[in-house]
């Protein structure tokens, strides 16, 4: 059990630093000030698949949380607390899909790709302009255009690439037997 909970500490560790890392690296301009369509969220939806909704919640929280101090010096806790809760929502509906470790279908590709727009639409265009306003006393106009330009960036990146590396792994997963839990 000890030794269970070590590898999952260091998934969780690696995961946060990798994603950290492809934040900033692996991002295009949306059109709006401070606002990326970035490739870190195919790999969230891929962690939080195989490791779950806590998994999801901490490398959200955690890895936008360390890729905010190494490019800023701080966080912008309202996007680090938008992003920790995404990581929840969609660990949450990966794990009752059982992307990962169950035969993989046409429906429960389209059922997460419908899910995980909701979880966009909740944490980007609600949470974290709210948190904007009131944390920063942001403008509403402006944040709320970020929140909506990053939940659509979001959803695409997840629909294409996660659904990509979700298939991927499922089918990597049956092949050669493996599993996690």
């Amino acid at each position: 059990m000890r030794f269970k909970k070590l590898k999952w500490i260091l998934a969780l560790v690696v995961s946060v630093i990798f994603f950290a890392l492809i934040m900033p690296i692996f991002n295009l301009p949306v059109g709006v000030r401070n606002t990326q369509i970035t490739f870190g969220m195919a790999w969230l939806s891929l962690v939080t698949a195989v490791f779950g909704p806590i998994f999801g919640l901490l490398m959200g929280l955690l890895g936008h949380a360390l890729q905010d101090y190494s490019l800023l010096g701080n966080a912008w806790w309202s996007w680090v607390i938008a992003d920790g809760l995404f990581g929840l929502l969609l660990g949450l509906v990966t794990q009752r899909l059982q992307l990962i470790f169950s035969p993989l279908s046409l429906h429960k590709i389209i059922t997460f790709n419908i899910w995980q727009g909701l979880a966009n639409l909740i944490a980007w265009v609600i949470i974290a302009p709210l948190g904007d306003i009131l944390i920063y006393g942001s403008k509403a106009k402006l944040v709320f255009k970020q929140g909506l330009y990053a939940g659509i960036a979001n959803f695409f990146v997840i629909a294409v690439l996660g659904t990509i590396l979700i298939i991927i792994t499922n089918y990597l997963m049956k092949l050669f037997k493996i599993s996690i839990k």
